[in-house]
């Protein structure tokens, strides 16, 4: 039975007794992580935030208490008055290990059924289950010390952005949808009958508009939503931390942002990080590590063999050159170890999850050439491609080929992401900082036939490739940063158009007649008459963040509340139905799925 708690009021928590406390009374209150009854003795752990202490109940505890405590179980919410004391047997692995509260009285706050899940840490239980019971996972003490250090980690973004002049603006929830990449969550209105909101996808155009109102340097923890497919780092409601300068160039944005991260780095971890940050054009990253998010903790830079093989007589090859396309490979340190049947589901992989069709393989063994393709290619061919790789006779080249340099260059990216985590050459505990820069401004859609924004439409060109927006599209680069840490993106941005004419020229590249550039972003069309500040900004993924600083591989482990693969909530069960009369007032019928209106969805 529950009782009251009175007028009891907690002497500390408890993790936090401490030695010094010995000999005073103390009122502790938490779950009841174990409890053993030694006949005469009976001992329970008390558990809350801080940690956990040691209850001792025993014959110079009151009778009372002595019933009582026989009666708690696991997960029990407990409050307890003694003497702390100095235990006669010291657990070194707790925190509290050296004390112990010795029970005059006890009240059970609140009985527990068996939970579905242990309190522990790092349980072996399904996810599903976990997220279905997220209320209980979020006790256990390495959920908490996740969540703990999110906030630690948001409360160190806001004073620093504090300190540098930054100020905090909230901008809209239920906003105007406009076409940003990802599919809008729309929100009728009721209001407006047949008239939608959208949930913003990021605060990009009510940052921008700050800055013109002449709010020089803006930043906000804000919540965005996009409804796309997840993956482990996605979700479709998110976490920015966002940030806006105005009369900023590039240079400044970085020098801002690194001064953060720095801040950041040195009160979590106690690390130092070089500064400047290392700068990588998007061009470089594509051609040595086959993706715009390179990972620098591990070497197996990407190698070009197309001029070695162009006049050769393996004739994929040599047609993949001759199509405009290009031969490259990896080098895996020591690789040349691996076993045909490793190479075999290597080839497998490769063709599985990327665009390639096809892997082929090179080493030395004996000092001949050894491999898929070495009825073809002599072992001086393999000392020249690993001597371009750098890398010492015993390494293994894997080689990819395609008449288009993109399948190669990203196919070749992927399988040296994998090699590393197969061969364990990532170091732990190291971060790797980079900002990637001069990213395409576009990018052609076969989809939709025509050129799209590779970032956002409000993205500058670079000033001097400004003239082939109408000769040369493709080839335009943009003001645009995107700043990496272990491979993985942590944000990005871009210095933005803040030119009415450049803009509206922008739109009519992207597709946009006049109206419909008009209909779609007239606002920001009509406050750009009104004098707007060459400005620049930045948006890191929260969620990223601490999901990399807390050595986490999905960000559903650093969100209290996250969804699952299908964006569905486990624990609420939403998204779910609504009554009929809700429809009705927004003007709605559903005439697809399994409800319909005038079929009740109240039970």
């Amino acid at each position: 039975m529950s009782e009251s708690m009175g007028e009891w009021r907690r002497s500390s928590l408890c993790g936090d007794v401490t030695e010094e406390m010995i000999g005073l009374e103390l009122t502790l209150m938490g779950w009841c992580h174990k409890q053993r009854d030694l006949g005469g003795v009976l001992f329970m752990t008390l558990r809350d935030i801080a940690g956990e202490v040691q209850l001792v109940v025993d014959g110079d505890s009151p009778d009372e208490v002595r019933e009582k405590a026989k009666t708690v179980r696991g997960e029990y919410v407990l409050a307890c008055r003694g003497t702390l004391r100095r235990r006669a047997a010291i657990n070194p692995e707790m925190k509290t290990g050296l004390v112990e509260l010795h029970a005059q009285e006890l009240r059970i706050l609140s009985p527990s059924e068996t939970p579905p899940i242990y309190i522990e840490e790092d349980i072996d239980v399904n996810e599903s289950v976990r997220l279905k019971y997220r209320f209980l996972d979020l006790r256990r003490p390495d959920m908490q010390r996740k969540m703990l250090a999110r906030h630690r980690i948001t409360r160190i973004t806001r004073e620093y952005f504090d300190k540098e002049g930054f100020i905090d603006v909230e901008t809209p929830t239920l906003i105007k949808s406009t076409p940003e990449g990802a599919r809008d969550y729309l929100v009728p209105s009721r209001v407006f009958p047949g008239k939608f909101f959208a949930l913003p996808q990021s605060p990009q155009l009510f940052k921008q508009l700050l800055m013109l109102a002449g709010y020089n340097k803006y930043m906000q923890i804000a919540r965005c939503y996009r409804d796309e497919d997840l993956r482990a780092d996605r979700q479709p409601e998110f976490t920015q931390v966002d940030i806006e300068m105005a009369f900023v160039g590039e240079d400044d944005v970085m020098a801002a942002n690194e001064g953060y991260l720095a801040a950041l780095m040195r009160e979590f971890k106690g690390i130092e990080i070089d500064r400047p940050i290392r700068r990588i054009t998007w061009r470089e990253a594509m051609r040595r590590y086959g993706t715009d998010k390179p990972d620098l903790r591990y070497g197996m830079e990407l190698i070009d063999l197309s001029d070695l093989v162009a006049d050769g007589a393996f004739k994929v090859f040599a047609e993949a050159v001759e199509a405009g396309g290009m031969v490259a490979a990896i080098a895996v340190p020591g690789g040349s170890d691996m076993s045909r049947r490793e190479l075999d589901d290597l080839a497998t992989y490769v063709k599985g999850n990327t665009r390639a069709k096809g892997l082929a393989w090179l080493s030395l063994s004996d000092g001949a050439s050894r491999g898929s393709v070495a009825r073809f290619f002599d072992a001086d061919f393999v000392r020249e491609a690993l001597k371009r790789a750098g890398e010492e006779e015993s390494a293994q080249l894997l080689i990819v080929s395609d008449a288009d340099q993109m399948t190669v260059l990203e196919a070749l990216g992927d399988l040296r992401i994998e090699m590393a985590k197969r061969r364990g050459l990532i170091p732990e505990g190291r971060f790797e900082f980079c900002w990637v820069t001069e990213f395409p401004l576009l990018e052609w859609s076969e989809d939709d036939g025509r050129y799209v924004a590779k970032h956002h439409p409000f993205t500058a060109p670079m000033d001097e490739d400004i003239a082939m927006l109408d000769t040369n599209p493709g080839e335009v680069r943009a003001r645009a940063y995107d700043i990496v840490l272990n491979g993985t993106e942590l944000g990005g941005g871009s210095i933005r158009i803040h030119q009415q004419d450049l803009q509206q020229r922008m739109f009519r590249l992207l597709g946009f007649s006049d109206e419909q550039a008009q209909r779609q972003f007239g606002f920001l069309l009509s406050a750009f008459r009104y004098g707007v500040p060459p400005h620049g900004g930045l948006a890191y993924g929260l969620d990223r963040i601490v999901m990399l600083l807390t050595g986490e591989e999905s960000i559903r482990e650093v969100i209290a509340f996250p969804k699952v693969q299908n964006s569905s909530c486990l624990m609420t069960e939403a998204p779910d139905v609504v009554a009929d009369h809700q429809l009705e007032e927004l003007g709605l019928a559903i005439v697809s799925g399994s409800h319909t209106v005038g079929e009740s969805s109240e039970g």
